[in-house]
């Protein structure tokens, strides 16, 4: 690969990473179309994977006392379920529909997300599971598991360390989940971007230690609204794809 298009991406990939701690969420979403212009979608779905499994793991490391267990036992089940059927699904679905189902959902989501801050209304406690299976098939789909997740966890997690630390280890079950059956079904396609896979990796990782320094410092409102911005242009790209 083009020594010059690797800088490029790994630069993008520990910017992305540092953004995303104090939103716990946007990896997958704002590193996608990055590495959608060097392979196609299936292939690009389980790199970012194995990146966004790196980078959950190590922001799990660094948050973890933070971790809000209840919160876990009430998502972890449901995501891995959830994970499991959209990654077999993700395998057999056109690459062209497969972009357009990521691009709505993700033109939609965000806008449900704003007009309920509109409407006041609160997603009752009972519907966890479904946010939960949601997210993780989604996650297992397409990659873009946080959008959902986030929904239904910054309700309950006031608390922006235990949020972030709790946020990360969901998004690890999803990984842990997906991730096999992506390497059973793209083995080559992986192997053959190894080194694409290692630079990226390394990048996020040193991205988790400067979000991390955002995450004490600094209000995330900012951030996760400009993530929100992100997944709609996100969204707008991929339908065009998919179209054209």
């Amino acid at each position: 690969m083009d020594p010059t298009i690797l800088a490029i991406a790994s630069l993008g990939t520990l910017v992305v990473a540092a953004l995303t701690v104090p939103a716990g969420f946007g990896l997958s979403t704002m590193l996608t179309p990055l590495v959608l212009l060097l392979m196609g979608p299936h292939e690009a779905v389980a790199v970012v994977a194995i990146i966004h499994g790196a980078h959950n793991g190590w922001k799990l490391v660094l948050l973890k006392d933070n971790l809000d267990i209840d919160a876990v036992k009430r998502y972890g089940i449901w995501l891995v379920v959830g994970a499991i059927l959209g990654a077999l699904l993700q395998s057999s679905v056109p690459q062209n529909p497969l972009l357009l189902i990521i691009g709505i959902f993700l033109i939609i989501l965000p806008l449900l997300t704003i007009s309920e801050s509109w409407t006041g209304y609160r997603i009752p406690e009972a519907n966890d599971r479904i946010g939960g299976f949601g997210s993780g098939f989604m996650g297992g789909l397409s990659g873009h598991q946080g959008a959902l997740r986030a929904m239904f966890l910054k309700r309950r997690l006031n608390d922006k360390m235990a949020y972030a630390a709790t946020a990360s280890i969901l998004a690890l079950c999803v990984d842990l989940s997906r991730i096999p059956v992506y390497l059973f079904y793209n083995q080559t396609d992986i192997s053959d971007n190894v080194n694409l896979i290692i630079f990226l990796t390394l990048s996020a990782l040193i991205g988790v230690n400067i979000g991390k320094r955002f995450l004490e410092k600094l209000k995330s409102d900012w951030i996760h609204y400009g993530i929100m911005v992100g997944i709609v242009c996100s969204g707008i790209y991929y339908v065009i794809e998919a179209i054209m």
